[in-house]
């Protein structure tokens, strides 16, 4: 403890120290990488259950990087949060499940953003909090094909997500609105960012059934024009931008493309493999074009440097 306590010290004479937890999911990983290139001393709150594969590289970058320290974390257990945030000017809230989403998971998650949003309001250090969300947590209620323009004022409806166990999406869902709810009346500064599906290097081997969970009910995504993907790194500069920006406020839609004709989905489903294969030999056959729901005016506002 008495190293951490030191080498903390040390960090905070940088450009600031931002916490990221769980800093051991595929998302997290990132953020932390980016941080680190941009100068930032990082806590890395990690979990048991986390990624054993990421965890192991965050512990192998510890010894080679003065700037990083990692906590381990238990999302249930206040005062593990407590330590973890101590000397952070901010917090990068990302959980994200390695085994598939069920209501034991929803549940887990929601009580976990709750400990950790709280933990942020006794800290008198922590300046924003930039909660790490997902599109599944906006797309999904009844009869959305009829809805023109789907953006950051829209919420799935929590009924039909059970009605059809769509977990990760009520799980996003239900943690995004309590996070919210919370910081309101905690007076903090937070934004989100709901995240499309999220792919990039290694995603089918390291984040496998985190993103089959995302994509339960893929056809009705795809048919009402709300399946959408972003890259993990630009996915990581984002957060980042939203924590930089002293004007980003509310929430942020984040996807690169919106899928919306057969041949896009074949391509997406080939970047899935072998999360998702196709027969052998496939060829496209629809010429269909489905209509484009989603808005990313705010996004780009943010990344272009006016997020007002």
């Amino acid at each position: 403890m008495k190293e951490i306590e030191a080498k903390s010290q040390q960090m905070e004479q940088g450009k600031g120290t931002a916490c990221v937890l769980d800093a051991s999911t595929y998302v997290g990983f990132w953020i932390l990488k980016g941080l680190l290139s941009k100068g930032y001393a990082v806590h890395a709150a990690i979990q048991k259950n986390g990624e054993l594969e990421i965890e192991k590289k965050i512990k192998d970058l510890e010894r080679m990087e003065e700037r990083l320290v990692v906590f381990s974390v238990d999302i249930l257990d206040y005062h593990s949060i407590l330590v973890a945030l101590k000397g952070c000017s901010a917090l990068f809230c990302c959980f994200d499940c390695p085994d598939e989403y069920d209501e034991q998971v929803v549940d887990l998650e929601v009580r976990g953003t709750i400990n950790v949003v709280e933990a942020c309001a006794q800290t008198n250090g922590i300046e924003k909090i930039v909660f790490s969300s997902s599109l599944t947590a906006a797309i999904w209620r009844e009869n959305i094909c009829s809805e023109k323009d789907v953006d950051e004022r829209s919420w799935s409806d929590q009924n039909f997500c059970r009605t059809w166990k769509l977990w990760h999406a009520m799980a996003k869902t239900l943690s995004e609105k309590a996070a919210w709810a919370l910081a309101m009346d905690r007076m903090l500064n937070m934004v989100s960012v709901n995240a499309g599906l999220v792919l990039g290097p290694g995603i089918a081997q390291r984040n496998p059934l985190s993103t089959m969970s995302y994509l339960k009910g893929a056809a009705q995504m795809y048919e009402n024009g709300v399946l959408a993907f972003v890259d993990v790194n630009f996915l990581a500069n984002v957060h980042i931008r939203a924590l930089e920006d002293p004007s980003a406020s509310g929430r942020y839609f984040c996807f690169n493309k919106i899928v919306n004709t057969e041949e896009e989905a074949v391509t997406l489903a080939q970047r899935l493999n072998p999360l998702i294969t196709l027969p052998p030999r496939y060829e496209c056959q629809a010429s269909k074009v489905y209509v484009e729901r989603l808005r990313t005016k705010k996004l780009h506002k943010l990344v272009e440097g006016t997020a007002r």
